[in-house]
């Protein structure tokens, strides 16, 4: 049975499925993949298939090797350092302009995200909790209103989520994430630049140091 997609969206939906089946490491790191195999998978023709690896490619997601396939990298501390370090103040400026530039049906969504997020951490739901955090990250960016800070800031995002959904600790990680998300978003609803900026920071120096005790906790590189 063919996906019901329009023609125009199947690609937006390749890319969506595929990001899950890596955040979730239902394609395991360091594991080749063929775009035949994902096609089956997703039930999708070469075209949609092909289009979202090449945006996956420019996120990092994943590395197309011709003639031998698709490779899922693998997940590292030092990887994810290196991405918090440059994320750490390509994010301020993001909420920075967020606060300053965000309209109020912007606005309007973001108290709801940040709710939901709240809701969803004490319920546990992790598909449901990466769907909102990545659509409170696409919010960010487009409140920014800049497309040259959306380039810079969304792989960064999305690979730092996938190693921290490899390694969170369930019964207090989302708890603190969503809280650190949900501060960001209040202070720019309040039109508070500073006040998103220190939160921002906050968020960043909480992934980094999830990053160093999780591993060290689990020393299991994927």
């Amino acid at each position: 049975m063919t996906v019901n997609i329009d023609a125009a969206n199947k690609a937006e939906y390749a890319y969506h499925k595929i990001e899950k089946l890596i955040v979730f490491r239902e394609l395991t790191p360091g594991s080749m993949i063929s775009e035949k195999q994902l096609c089956e998978r997703l039930d999708l023709g070469r075209t949609p298939v092909r289009e979202a690896l090449q945006r996956l490619s420019y996120e990092g997601m994943v590395e197309i090797h011709p003639r031998r396939g698709i490779m899922v990298p693998m997940i590292s501390l030092e990887t994810q350092l290196k991405i918090l370090e440059v994320r750490r103040d390509i994010e301020a400026l993001c909420v920075k302009f967020a606060a300053m530039r965000a309209s109020e049906a912007q606005k309007k969504r973001m108290v709801e995200m940040g709710k939901e997020l709240i809701e969803c951490a004490n319920n546990q739901d992790d598909h449901q909790f990466a769907e909102l955090l990545k659509n409170i990250h696409l919010i960010l960016v487009e409140a920014a209103n800049n497309e040259y800070l959306q380039l810079a800031i969304i792989p960064l995002q999305g690979l730092s989520r996938r190693f921290w959904f490899a390694y969170k600790n369930q019964n207090s990680d989302l708890k603190m994430a969503a809280r650190c998300h949900s501060k960001i978003l209040k202070h720019i609803v309040y039109a508070d630049a500073l006040g998103a900026i220190q939160a921002a920071y906050e968020l960043n120096d909480y992934l980094s140091h999830m990053a160093h005790n999780t591993v060290k906790m689990s020393p299991k590189t994927f």
